[in-house]
């Protein structure tokens, strides 16, 4: 490895994340979408009543886990689409 490269290692890693996420920008919903349940479930733990801790947890869980298994599905779905119903250019011999 050459120590002469023109950008630093956190420039490498966020463009390398940037690119990512426009190639599939449902990663980063789905992710927002986890961390959202997630605070959501922290802040409500305080008013849970009369509710097992273990329980309140287990329903954070299935709620953060449904949220980025809905995301990847969509994704996967909007991937799809493009792939094979969408109209292609028919000057675009990519494939």
């Amino acid at each position: 490895m050459s120590t002469s490269k023109s950008w630093s290692y956190e420039e490498e890693q966020s463009s390398k994340f940037m690119r990512k996420a426009k190639e599939s920008p449902f990663v980063p919903i789905g992710m927002a979408g986890f961390f959202a349940v997630v605070a959501y479930g922290l802040y409500k733990l305080k008013s849970r009543g009369d509710t097992k801790m273990s329980v309140h947890l287990i329903h954070m869980r299935v709620g953060a886990q449904g949220f980025v298994v809905g995301a990847m599905t969509v994704g996967v779905m909007y991937s799809m689409y493009k792939e094979y119903l969408a109209p292609r250019d028919p000057g675009d011999d990519s494939k």
